[in-house]
């Protein structure tokens, strides 16, 4: 089953009324206007994955990300996110590890993105040294027209300085160093939830996860290329390559 207005008029209340009070007294709705559909756009795109990613296939509950929010180290206590969203990881990793898809539907917004957006430390390293030898083919797929008809390029939330064990003065590093100074890597794609003027592209059209999957098959590469070096092994200890001057 498709969102309805009826998922869309729960986000809006919900961003309103954050509290446990007014969400378990609608829990019922929410389990059928919001957590049902998605679901089922997570099976659909499951499906899709089958033709060009099947690594990324996974049970639609361990996809769904739980609407409530973690607030146990966090400033803001309310109870539960405004969206309801949904991560395909790679094969072997963490579910917010490495490069995989992403999708959320809020009371306003529709986002879809690909790449990897929470990196750990060893991630890091594993994708910089990936990104010396490789940076070439990283920038043909973000350069890719058909890419960037659908998605814009993530901030990357640079370094201001070369990573540690980068050197700017090594020819490797100096030809890679605007991807090295990433901290993540990716592309995104925000719609309205409600495109009054194309009906067919908010999120209560029926097509929905059609589109979503026919914008994670262009990402697919750019995932792929990113997630390589995290699933062959690396050793973290070992110095990054380097080219000899002479």
């Amino acid at each position: 089953m498709p969102f309805t207005e009826a998922s869309l008029k729960f986000l809006r209340g919900l961003k309103k009324n954050n509290d446990r009070e007014w969400f378990n007294q609608r829990k019922s709705v929410y389990e059928q206007e919001l957590k049902a559909p998605m679901l089922g756009l997570i099976e659909q795109v499951n499906h899709a994955f089958a033709d060009f990613a099947p690594e990324f296939i996974r049970p639609p509950h361990k996809v769904m990300l739980r609407i409530f929010r973690d607030t146990r180290f966090a400033a803001d206590k309310r109870p539960y996110k405004n969206q309801i969203s949904a991560w395909w990881g790679g094969p072997g990793m963490a579910k917010t590890s490495g490069a995989g898809f992403y999708f959320s539907l809020s009371a306003t917004e529709i986002t879809f993105a690909a790449g990897i957006f929470m990196p750990t430390p060893n991630q890091l390293l594993a994708i910089r040294r990936h990104l010396l030898k490789h940076h070439p083919a990283m920038r043909r797929q973000l350069a890719s027209s058909r890419l960037r008809e659908v998605f814009t390029l993530e901030d990357g939330r640079p370094l201001t300085r070369p990573p540690k064990g980068f050197s700017p003065t090594d020819p490797a590093v100096a030809f890679a160093l605007d991807l090295l100074l990433q901290r993540r890597w990716g592309v995104s794609a925000t719609r309205p939830a409600v495109d009054k003027l194309n009906p067919s592209e908010s999120a209560t059209a029926p097509d929905l996860a059609t589109k979503v999957a026919n914008a994670f098959r262009l990402a697919t590469p750019l995932v792929r290329l990113l997630n390589q070096p995290l699933i062959e092994p690396f050793d973290t200890a070992a110095p990054p390559p380097r080219k000899p001057l002479f």
